[in-house]
């Protein structure tokens, strides 16, 4: 086992490994993960939320052990750069990588669990959500900064932001951190293709056109064309990927 924990939790050491070993009979279950399995565990009063990574097939299992770091250190170390970087996400307490010969058998990433928090979803479905604008405005603002920091963040999903009012503002708490990109310098193209999987509603993307465009320069049709035309894209591209899993099912049975 490889057990990385922050200086700051490292009180909790003995906690965590007692939570790995009961892990699949306790805790609470958190979301819907049909990949990864979520759960908080409350030990002296804080709740340590746990990410079970879905188990790797052998191949990856071999590359995370000795080629790539695995999800649960990227998702740590990512997580201890977006804070140094002045953005948020929950507190980073421990990542925990299980091996054998072959590769990686399992692994977690242990943060903070956030309280009194709703999802970016929240907003965009609800069309009567108090600040809606406002919070969108807000959504915007954030993914430009982490643009001018060179970084993607790929799984730009609405349920990938937590958000809590905080002394009248909006925080957003980035999560499911382990896919994200560095550049030096990012294209307009590719910034807008980073919004390309959060929404087809159009009335949500006039919205992002149009702050983005006042942010980096561009005309809001500009903004809103590439938005359009990127979501458009991969709106296919997932249909696609359904119908050809549908067919391999169906040749299977």
């Amino acid at each position: 086992m490889n057990l990385v924990l922050s200086e700051t939790y490292s009180r909790y050491k003995d906690d965590i490994l007692n939570i790995l070993k009961n892990f699949k009979n306790d805790g609470v279950v958190v979301g819907h993960g049909n990949r990864n399995v979520v759960k908080f565990f409350v030990v002296d009063n804080l709740k340590l939320n746990f990410k079970s990574f879905k188990q790797h097939n052998i191949i990856n299992r071999h590359v995370y052990k000795y080629y790539r770091k695995s999800k649960s250190r990227r998702s740590y170390e990512y997580a201890q750069m977006l804070i140094d970087k002045g953005f948020f996400t929950p507190k980073p307490i421990a990542y925990i990588e299980n091996h054998d010969f072959i590769g990686v058998t399992s692994s977690y990433y242990v943060s903070e669990q956030l309280e009194d928090v709703f999802t970016l979803g929240d907003v965009l479905y609800d069309h009567s959500f108090t600040d809606r604008e406002e919070i969108i405005k807000a959504y915007t603002q954030l993914i430009f900064q982490l643009h001018e920091n060179g970084i993607i963040f790929i799984d730009n999903a609405s349920g990938n932001f937590l958000i809590k009012k905080i002394d009248g503002k909006y925080r957003f708490f980035l999560v499911d951190l382990n896919r994200m990109s560095f550049y030096d310098e990012i294209s307009i193209s590719k910034r807008l293709q980073n919004f390309e999987r959060l929404t087809n509603d159009l009335e949500i993307i006039k919205l992002i056109s149009a702050e983005y465009a006042k942010l980096s320069g561009q005309t809001s049709d500009f903004c809103y064309n590439k938005i359009v035309d990127f979501a458009k894209k991969k709106a296919f591209k997932l249909k696609v990927k359904r119908i050809l899993k549908f067919y391999k099912f169906f040749l299977k049975n």
